[in-house]
């Protein structure tokens, strides 16, 4: 998922450069998206990861 976050940012800077407003505002839009539910299933990831193995 963080893959296609960054490919929509990519994009989204090509599409800026370019002078395209209305994909280049679609584009960062989707990467936002995409990357804020990145961060919640990683945090998700190590804390339930975390209470299934005990800490030593």
């Amino acid at each position: 998922m963080l893959h296609w976050a960054l490919l929509f940012l990519i994009v989204a800077l090509v599409a800026a450069a370019l002078g395209f407003t209305g994909v280049a505002g679609v584009a960062t839009t989707a990467a936002k998206i995409l990357f804020g539910v990145f961060l919640v299933l990683f945090i998700a990831t190590l804390l339930f990861g975390r209470l299934r193995r005990p800490i030593v």
